[in-house]
């Protein structure tokens, strides 16, 4: 038995610890329409806020760095209308330093984790731009990154069988 714990221990010891520091957080792109505000329409109204999510991450130059970013679509539209209330596009990007991370989980760790330590922030802003723009703050639910990437990969996988039957 002490043998076992002995080759566990030594296992987990030459197992790569895995570090993850952010150097920095910036927004690269931002914008908010005030389509409301602009048609001059006025009163009290009530919002459906449609969100869709984009991530991407790319190599730096430096050793073990990576760019993150997650592109955020906030489109509302006053209740029971088609009328377009406000538009909001961010792309909030992240810096990162990552290593003992194995080849082949890179990517997943890069594409979930990453945006996770990045949301609260992202959370912030948007909530922050929807009230300076004359509307009750925006608090984003939770993303699920994890899903959010199983997604992408099932409809990539999906994408290349159709190409593949073509």
């Amino acid at each position: 038995m002490a043998e076992e714990n002995a080759a566990e221990n030594t296992a987990a010891q030459d197992a790569p610890q895995v570090q993850m520091r952010v150097l920095g957080q910036f927004i690269r792109d931002m914008s908010f329409e005030n389509v409301m505000a602009q048609k001059g329409v006025s009163g009290d109204v009530q919002p459906e806020i449609a969100v869709q999510v984009n991530l991407d991450a790319k190599k730096r130059p430096a050793d073990h760095q990576y760019e993150v970013s997650i592109k955020l679509n906030l489109k509302s539209k006053a209740k029971g209308l088609e009328d377009i209330l406000f538009l909001c596009e961010l792309d909030y990007c992240g810096l990162f330093h990552v290593e003992g991370v194995p080849e082949d989980q890179l990517h997943p760790f890069l594409m979930i984790e990453c945006p996770r330590m990045l949301f609260p922030f992202l959370r912030r802003i948007v909530s922050d731009i929807t009230r300076d723009g004359g509307y009750p703050p925006v608090n984003l639910d939770n993303i699920d990154f994890v899903s959010l990437y199983r997604n992408e990969l099932m409809r990539r996988q999906a994408e290349q069988a159709q190409k593949t039957d073509a």
